[in-house]
C-alpha cells in the first residue's frame, strides 16, 4: 500500500469573489468545482485545478468570514505549484511584477529552481520548477500562455516543534520515505527534511521543517485546512483498516462524492486526509463545463434554494 502524491491541498479564504478573481486571473487556473463545504453549507468550497481537474492539480478553498491567520508551527506553511523550467519562472516573475503580486528572487532550493509568492491573504505559496515532469494538461481559455500554466501541486511544507512523532506517522504509518533534508530558508540553522511518496519527486513530496522556536499558528484566511494524499479507488478500504488497525484516530470512511476521503491528525496536530483519485468531478457536470454553475452532492441537492440564498456571487 504506497501513497501515489499529493491529491489537494485545502485552504482558508475571507473574501471568496476576490479568492476567485485571484486563482483563475492571475494565476490562470480553471476554477473545476463550484460547491460548498458539506460540513458548513454556508460556505463555497472552490477548487482550481488543470484543464481536466487532475488528481494532484487542485488548490481547493473554504469561504470563512474570519480574521488573517497568525503565522507559527504545528501548521502547514506553504504550497508548492509546479511549472516546468527556468524561462516559466522568470515569466511569472515579470507577471508578479506587472500584477503587483508580492514576490521573492528565484532561488535554487532542495535542488530546485522556486519562486516564492503570496496571494492577496497572505497564503504562501511557490513556484517550483519540476523539470517538466509527468503530463500537462494545460486549460486552453487561461490567460496565462500554455507552456507557462501551473501544471499541479507540490511539494507541500508543514512546520511543527518536533520531528519525532511527525516522522513516526509518516513512515510507520503512511509508507513514506525520509530521503534528505536541507537548510530550512527562513532559519537556517534548523532542517527541513524531505519525505516521498509513491515514485517520489515534485508531485510526490511532503517537507517538514522542524522549528521549535515559533509558537502555534492560529487558523484564519491564508492558513491551510488541510493536505490530502493519493491513493488508487481500489485501495480505500484497505487504507481505512490500517487506519484501525494501528488505532489512529480517523474520521472513518467519508464519501464526498467527487472522491472518498479518510481524515486524521497527525500528532503535532496538521490535518491529513487520504484520498481516492476518483470518481473525479466531471460526475454530475461535462467536463467542459466543470465550475460553471453550483455543483451540490445528491444529499444536499434539496436545500439547492437555500443554500444558494446564502452564498456571496463571485
Amino acid at each position: 500500500m504506497q501513497l501515489t502524491g499529493i491529491h489537494h491541498l485545502t485552504a482558508v479564504s475571507a473574501d471568496a469573489p476576490g479568492n476567485h478573481a485571484f486563482y483563475t486571473r492571475t494565476l490562470g487556473m480553471r476554477l473545476v468545482k463550484k460547491t460548498v463545504n458539506q460540513d458548513d453549507v454556508s460556505a463555497y468550497h472552490l477548487f482550481y485545478a488543470d484543464a481536466l481537474a487532475s488528481p494532484g492539480s487542485d488548490i481547493t478553498f473554504f469561504d470563512w468570514p474570519v480574521r488573517r491567520e497568525r503565522r507559527g508551527s504545528h501548521s502547514i506553511t506553504r504550497t508548492g505549484l509546479r511549472v516546468a523550467g527556468q524561462d516559466t519562472l522568470a515569466w511569472w516573475k515579470r507577471h508578479f511584477v506587472e500584477t503587483g503580486v508580492p514576490h521573492g528572487e528565484i532561488v535554487e532550493r532542495d535542488g530546485r529552481g522556486t519562486l516564492d509568492f503570496e496571494d492577496f491573504e497572505g497564503q504562501r505559496l511557490s513556484l517550483i520548477d519540476d523539470g517538466g515532469a509527468g503530463a500537462a494538461h494545460p486549460w486552453d481559455r487561461s490567460p496565462i500562455p500554455a507552456e507557462h500554466q501551473i501544471r499541479g501541486l507540490g511539494p507541500i511544507t508543514m512546520t511543527v516543534p518536533d520531528l519525532k512523532p511527525t516522522d513516526l506517522v509518516l513512515t510507520r504509518v503512511l509508507n513514506m520515505a525520509q530521503v534528505r533534508d536541507y537548510a530550512t530558508p527562513e532559519a537556517p540553522s534548523s532542517r527541513t527534511h524531505v519525505y516521498a511518496m509513491g515514485d517520489g519527486g515534485a508531485a510526490a513530496e511532503l517537507h517538514v521543517a522542524v522549528r521549535p522556536d515559533l509558537a502555534p499558528a492560529q487558523p484564519g484566511a491564508g492558513s491551510v485546512h488541510h493536505v490530502a494524499f493519493r491513493i488508487p479507488d481500489a485501495d480505500y478500504e484497505a487504507w481505512a483498516d490500517r487506519l484501525d488497525r494501528v488505532r489512529m484516530p480517523s474520521s472513518g470512511p467519508v464519501d464526498r462524492f467527487y472522491f472518498r476521503s479518510l481524515y486524521f491528525r497527525e500528532p503535532n496536530g496538521v490535518l491529513f486526509e487520504i484520498a481516492t483519485d476518483g470518481p473525479g468531478f466531471a460526475t454530475d457536470e461535462a467536463l467542459d463545463a466543470l465550475g460553471e454553475k453550483l455543483s451540490l452532492p445528491p444529499f444536499l441537492e434539496g436545500r439547492r434554494r437555500e443554500i444558494e440564498a446564502n452564498l456571496k456571487p463571485l
